[in-house]
């Protein structure tokens, strides 16, 4: 895909993008060298950051797999970032065939290579909005629509509050969200901790001081609370291999190191 289809005009091409910061982490190409520059620090300092988003997308595909098969065809994704692996739409069809998905971000790049991406899909819609904006983004048409209150639907945010400062509420956001859903909906969250490596944390979230959005790293006790008015599903808030991991094996001996905690709520 040349640039010229996927960057809008008026793109800020010099601060860093988180989700094009991401995209990097993940091998994808829709990026610039600024976010390519910032990726590399990062992983200069933390080796591992490439393993801990695999682990992030993979802890998204069990969660939307398993809610599927729960019966849920109704996806909002806040914070979808670029999906260069993976969207949510192909993991849910693969068991919800009809299953409908709402992307949404703030970044216009990452909302432009979506649109592109489902332009002739009739069961998905891409909304640019500001998740801390969290009144207006559920006033959005695609998103109303979505949200019909006689079927559950599953709100994911993935990797995607750290970015929430303390100052903007991180909590608020999910209690706005979380009066919109009916009952039986799911939130999938995740989010990025100190874990085993409280300086490294620090360094990192330093490094991002330079990017589109400041990253607070936040302990268990305070991720945990997020789900304020959510049954959590077992095994409750763990890291990310540790959510229903697949092969029990795979999870290795020092989960701890991957540093982002995981969890899923049911709305009662």
């Amino acid at each position: 895909m040349t640039p010229e289809r996927w960057v809008p005009e008026g793109t800020d091409q010099e601060t860093p993008n988180v989700a094009r910061v991401y995209d990097c982490y993940l091998g994808g190409s829709h990026n610039f060298a600024v976010d390519r520059e910032l990726a590399h620090q990062a992983i200069d300092l933390w080796p591992e950051l490439p393993l801990i988003m695999r682990a992030n997308r993979a802890f998204l595909r069990r969660a939307v797999q398993y809610l599927a098969g729960e019966g849920i065809t109704r996806f909002l994704d806040i914070g979808s970032g670029i999906p260069t692996f993976g969207p949510v739409h192909e993991v849910a069809r693969l068991i919800q065939p009809e299953a409908r998905v709402v992307y949404v971000d703030i970044d216009p790049v990452a909302v432009q290579h979506s649109r592109l991406m489902v332009v002739d899909d009739p069961r998905c819609t891409v909304v640019q909005a500001d998740m801390r904006d969290t009144e207006t983004l559920l006033k959005q048409p695609e998103v109303v629509e979505l949200l019909d209150p006689r079927e559950p639907v599953a709100v994911l945010l993935v990797a995607v509050l750290h970015f929430v400062t303390d100052e903007e509420d991180p909590a608020r956001v999910v209690r706005v969200l979380r009066e919109a859903m009916s009952p039986g909906s799911a939130l999938v969250l995740s989010h990025g901790t100190p874990g085993g490596r409280p300086e490294l944390a620090r360094q990192h979230q330093a490094l991002y001081a330079r990017a589109s959005a400041p990253m607070t790293m936040r302990s268990r006790d305070r991720i945990v609370a997020l789900f304020e008015g959510f049954d959590l599903l077992a095994p409750g808030v763990v890291y990310l291999p540790q959510w229903r991991p697949q092969h029990p094996e795979s999870v290795g001996p020092h989960p701890e190191l991957i540093a982002g905690l995981a969890g899923v709520g049911i709305r009662p």
